[in-house]
């Protein structure tokens, strides 16, 4: 029964990653302004919640090594960018933004199910969804401020933003979060359901 529990969990994180790669490279093709929409938040999330915090940790690791190769590669040309600017920060940023993502929100849902004892499950779950948007762009935008200022100050000239700070919360970070938000909000009562349907699930193994 462990072993079989075992097999159970190894193919769902599995198949999370595989989903993880398909949706981040889906949504290199899919931006708002320079920056991707990160769909891919969506299966961390469900990783955090279901596996625990550590996987969403990986998964989230996954999602910021893609990010970083995309770069390193030329495939998204911002990310491109910020590797010539300061490769050492650039996959710093991207690690650790994506890292946390998925170890916070899996946290912050642990948290909040030992807070309300196992009760208000959709609640619970629509605050540890969004937040894996709020730190991914959080720990974003604090790694453009501190690291690319000059960068950031260079590709506002020229702009309706004018200033590196504009263009960091308004042309970078502004519409992208509010749709990441907004993809995590709006698929969370369906987060809630996979989370309930995979629980009675492996209860029965």
């Amino acid at each position: 029964m462990k072993n079989t529990a075992k097999i159970i969990r190894m193919v769902q994180m599995a198949l999370l990653a595989a989903l993880v790669l398909v949706l981040q490279l889906m949504g290199s093709f899919i931006k708002i302004g320079p920056l991707p929409m990160s769909f891919v938040l969506v299966p961390i999330v469900i990783g955090a919640f279901i596996l625990g915090p550590k996987e969403g940790g990986i998964l989230g690791l996954i999602f910021g090594i893609i990010t970083m190769v995309m770069g390193i590669s030329g495939v998204d040309a911002f990310s491109a960018l910020l590797w010539t600017a300061n490769p050492v920060w650039f996959v710093a940023i991207c690690i650790l933004k994506a890292t946390l993502a998925g170890l916070g929100s899996g946290l912050i849902y642990k948290g909040l199910d030992k807070l309300f004892k196992g009760k208000f499950i959709t609640l619970r779950t629509v605050l540890a969804s969004v937040s894996a948007p709020i730190i991914n762009t959080g720990i974003f935008v604090i790694g453009m401020l501190l690291f690319f200022f000059d960068t950031m100050t260079g590709m506002a000239e020229g702009t309706e933003y004018k200033t590196a700070v504009g263009f960091i919360f308004l042309g970078l970070a502004g519409v992208n979060f509010i749709g990441e938000f907004l993809v995590n909000l709006v698929l969370s009562p369906a987060i809630v359901r996979i989370i309930d349907v995979i629980n009675k699930r492996t209860k029965r193994v």
